[in-house]
């Protein structure tokens, strides 16, 4: 599986798999208060700050997403949005994304 090899060998722009979406929470890892209407996102091994084109495989839909926190903490996902960033995405539960650094 793909996300096995997240940030091992493997460039963040061949990330592809499951994402899910958080609302809730005091802090982010990096210390800045969690904005569940933020387009933020919490990535394994990305550094905080790296900004993410985030794309919903299954309506194309996009968005650019800045890490700020860690996880997520659920086998089998590369990447948790904020609500807002779900939103922009069209995401209802959990969706199928691809990840492209862009800085």
């Amino acid at each position: 599986m793909l996300s096995a090899f997240v940030g091992t060998t493997l460039p963040a722009v061949a990330q592809s798999g499951a994402a899910s979406w958080y609302g809730s929470g005091q802090r982010t890892a990096n210390g800045e208060r969690f904005n569940p209407n933020g387009l933020t996102a919490a990535h394994r091994s990305l550094p905080f700050g790296t900004r993410v084109r985030v794309e919903n495989r299954r309506t194309g839909r996009s968005v650019v997403v800045r890490i700020n926190d860690r996880g997520p903490f659920v086998r089998g996902r590369i990447i948790d949005l904020s609500k807002g960033s779900a939103r922009a995405l069209g995401m209802g539960g959990t969706s199928y994304v691809s990840l492209q650094v862009l800085n």
